[in-house]
């Protein structure tokens, strides 16, 4: 057992206090941690360890892979920023609407404490989706809506599906709140398996399921017909539309209204160029969203964060045009890609394009030998992907600066 000691204090009262810890007339003036896990040094005292108070199941965690920031990659290549073509993290290349930009300027009360319930972004989502707002709810990226659905949803062994290849943002936060992750791989040409994910919530009774469309890192779309399906199976469906914009479809968040377990989730980073700022939505069911408010941090998006969302909310026209420019030119970089004797382009409905990498060909040489001329992509080491790269759409001129390195790796 650990001793802590500490001086005595001169106050009797404060001797009679335990609050957890247990004192003995031998022990006067120390308090005995009767569980705190401790190290033995040098084989004479104890003293307890910094690790031994992290949960069990995070000592085994594996941290996110995020993409390296864009400084840090200038930095390693001993380019300017804006000499790196980037197509590696799906980000909007043209910026957000120059609303935005003189929003922030303007910015007067920095130092007060946000809306903690976010009333004029969500007013404005409201008029832009024609959903009312009480089904909304903003937080700090889609990131952490996907977390905090899971800490009001999931206890410690608790299950969900997930159906990778996607987003790997839901296994990993299902690891940080202790739940099982049970994987449905999806067919091979990128669509849901549903007889097996039905088959799998008949038998393992997982709490919910996280869908993408369009899916990353593919850009395949969840059609009427299977999201039905899912619908249907007694589980929580959250479907992720971070990139619906790219699809040519309707979002669904006004199915919340009539399904009780939908949630859907959208973002202002692909939309309207504001991946920098972290803004994320949501469109919950009413008898869900009145525990995500209980749960979530009060102060959860920032002055910066609304001030500039509602700015980008105001001009549609330029949020149009660019996800106009964006699907056309992803149109052009898939034929190109087509062209290139080592890789295979899927069709995508996103903003990004997924190449398996054939003939031989090293995927993540391909990734660091691009790097090395100043393009960035991103290649996957996990077995569901290996050997596959993804490359974001970005200008013309980007597309350009890529075919011109790919012809030179021929």
């Amino acid at each position: 057992m650990g001793v802590i000691r500490i001086a005595a204090s001169p106050s009797p009262s404060i001797a009679t206090i335990h609050h957890g810890f247990r004192s003995s007339k031998r022990n006067s003036g120390r308090f005995m941690a009767a569980s705190l896990p401790t190290e033995q040094v040098d084989g004479t005292r104890n003293r307890v360890t910094g690790d031994s108070f992290i949960r069990l199941h995070l000592k085994k965690l594996s941290p996110y892979q995020p993409i390296l920031p864009f400084e840090v990659l200038s930095t390693r290549l001993g380019r300017k920023p804006e000499d790196i073509i980037k197509l590696d993290a799906n980000e909007n290349p043209y910026g957000p609407p120059p609303e935005v930009l003189d929003a922030l300027g303007a910015l007067r009360f920095p130092y007060v404490y946000p809306d903690p319930q976010s009333r004029r972004l969500r007013a404005a989502l409201a008029e832009d989706s024609g959903l009312d707002s009480d089904y909304i709810l903003a937080g700090c990226g889609a990131d952490e809506l996907i977390d905090l659905i899971m800490r009001c949803v999931l206890d410690p062994g608790d299950k969900i599906v997930d159906c990778p290849p996607t987003f790997t943002m839901y296994e990993f936060d299902a690891a940080v709140n202790g739940a099982l992750v049970i994987k449905v791989p999806r067919l091979s040409d990128f669509t849901l398996d549903i007889p097996r994910i039905v088959e799998v919530v008949e038998q393992e009774k997982p709490k919910c399921i996280f869908l993408t469309s369009p899916n990353n890192p593919d850009g395949s779309i969840i059609n009427d017909e299977a999201l039905l399906e899912i619908l249907n199976l007694p589980i929580l469906v959250v479907l992720d539309e971070a990139y619906i914009e790219f699809s040519g479809m309707k979002s669904r968040m006004d199915w919340v209204k009539k399904h009780e377990n939908l949630i859907v989730l959208r973002t202002f980073s692909k939309r309207a160029g504001l991946a920098g700022l972290r803004v994320g939505y949501g469109a919950f069911p009413l008898s869900i969203i009145e525990y995500l408010w209980r749960a979530k941090q009060p102060y959860n998006v920032s002055v910066a964060a609304e001030v500039a969302a509602c700015a980008a909310l105001q001009n549609p026209g330029y949020l149009e045009r660019v996800k106009n420019s964006l699907v056309q030119e992803r149109q052009r970089l898939y034929n190109l890609l087509k062209g290139v004797p080592f890789l295979k382009p899927y069709p995508s409905y996103s903003n990004f394009i997924l190449c398996e990498v054939t003939s031989g060909k090293d995927a993540k040489k391909l990734k660091e030998d691009l790097a090395q001329m100043g393009v960035m992509i991103r290649h996957y080491n996990n077995k569901e992907l290996k050997g596959y790269v993804r490359v974001s759409v970005g200008k013309p001129e980007h597309t350009d600066a890529l075919m011109e390195c790919l012809n030179l790796l021929q």
